[in-house]
């Protein structure tokens, strides 16, 4: 469809010229002698060229009406040679840009094409926010469980404050999604929401990366840099793995917490930032803190409104939720012609102890469908990565409920090697073992070293 022009000019004459320059460039044109004529038109136009100087109502005044009715219509104001002062009146009202008179038609054309663009990819970006929004409502992060239904609870009384938030739980669990599900409720969804993953950042890295870094601070260092912080300013800054942050940062941190103001590396000069801080832990925090790894007063002031997720495993009864909803939306994005999940699989799912928790339960589904068959996810399409066994366990819960020995050992081993990053000698000390002993391990669960 043919974009339309609205034209708000009194001088007739001038307002024909412009009109025909446009539909000669293929623009539909409405035009209108007076602002007040122009406010009934404006909901049909794509573009308002207006000028300033017009009987009645003045351009500036039609341009300030149309803001208040929160009209998105970009506007261009036309004006005389010597009147530039009104102009960027007009632009600090909310003009996108203004045509000095006289104007060319490459101009004209240049300018209304630049406003089309400009509204285009705000449009677009409305609906993304939008699309984001709602990917984050509680009724899209899946859960019918009572723990689930107490989690939607807490975010619903915290996310309206800046209090900081501590989310506690395994890895897997989802509290990367719960983290920005308490930002997209709260007065700064619209601000930014700057995740850092603590584990990946290398210790030597990690003040410049949070925190920035002036020119010539470091070697290499040939500008200078905002850090994460500054970056989400008046936002949300996650904090996912905030175990792992070494001592010497966790003293900079709890300045930010306190008093919200740092320093860029290589600089003396006291930044100021508005941010939410939401971190988030899979170790016991309390035990880092009684071992000396982890500062006391940084664990209270990050312990403000502590968050603890459940486990998958202690929430069964979300997995047919669960594995329904990764079905529908897997199935889609892999063009797969499973349309749905059989009970049978189900019960399968759900007698699985999922160390990998709702990550590993989606990674699962993944597999599953990439190699089914049919249109229904049958039990015997199931892949997982070990396979559950006859439980061997007392009915006291000694062992994890459905696991045995050799599965329980087996998920501490991989959660070693999660927190660890793949590296085999800090895995083998996180387990008490020598890196030989961890090496057989790993060969007899058909692991590779």
């Amino acid at each position: 469809m043919k974009a339309t022009v609205l034209v708000v000019e009194d001088e007739e004459k001038l307002r024909r010229v412009v009109e025909l320059q446009l539909k000669t460039e293929g623009f539909e044109v409405e035009q209108a002698g007076t602002a007040e004529d122009a406010l009934k038109l404006a909901d049909r136009a794509d573009v308002i060229i207006t000028d300033l100087r017009l009987p009645g109502i003045s351009g500036l005044e039609l341009l300030q009406n149309l803001r208040s009715q929160d009209m998105r219509t970009p506007v261009i104001v036309m004006t005389a040679f010597g009147s530039i002062e009104t102009a960027v009146e007009a632009m600090k009202a909310g003009a996108v840009d203004f045509l000095p008179k006289p104007f060319s038609l490459d101009h004209l054309r240049t300018v209304v094409n630049k406003a089309l663009e400009m509204r285009a990819l705000r449009d677009e970006n409305r609906e993304l926010r939008a699309e984001l929004s709602q990917r984050y409502e509680f009724d899209n992060i899946i859960g019918r469980s009572a723990p689930m239904r107490e989690i939607f609870a807490t975010i619903e009384r915290v996310a309206p404050t800046r209090a900081t938030v501590l989310l506690c739980g395994e890895s897997g669990v989802g509290k990367d999604m719960i983290a920005r599900a308490i930002h997209h409720h709260s007065p700064r969804e619209n601000k930014p929401f700057v995740k850092i993953n603590c584990s990946a950042l290398p210790e030597n890295l990690m003040e410049s990366e949070l925190f920035g870094y002036e020119k010539g601070a470091f070697t290499g260092a040939n500008i200078s840099k905002p850090g994460k912080f500054e970056q989400a300013d008046t936002g949300t800054v996650f904090m996912d793995e905030i175990g792992d942050v070494p001592p010497g940062i966790q003293v900079k941190l709890l300045r930010i917490l306190q008093d919200r103001e740092f320093e860029r590396l290589g600089s003396n000069k006291v930044r100021h930032v508005d941010v939410r801080v939401i971190a988030a832990t899979n170790v016991d925090l309390r035990a880092a803190l009684e071992q000396g790894e982890f500062r006391e007063d940084l664990y209270y002031r990050l312990n403000v409104l502590p968050m603890n997720i459940p486990p998958l495993r202690e929430r069964k009864e979300d997995i047919p939720y669960l594995a329904r909803h990764f079905v529908r939306k897997l199935a889609k994005d892999l063009g797969s012609r499973v349309e749905s999940i059989s009970d049978a699989a189900i019960e399968r799912l759900m007698e699985y102890y999922w160390p990998g928790n709702v990550r590993e339960l989606e990674n699962a589904i993944e597999r599953s469908l990439v190699l089914a068959n049919g249109e229904v996810l049958e039990a015997a399409d199931i892949r997982l990565d070990l396979a559950p066994k006859p439980r061997l366990g007392s009915a006291d819960g000694f062992l994890p409920d459905g696991m045995t020995l050799d599965a329980y050992e087996q998920s501490i081993i991989r959660e070693a090697l999660h927190r660890a990053n793949n590296n085999k000698s800090q895995a083998a000390r996180l387990l008490g073992l020598t890196r030989n002993a961890l090496r057989y391990r790993l060969s007899q669960m058909g692991i590779e070293s």
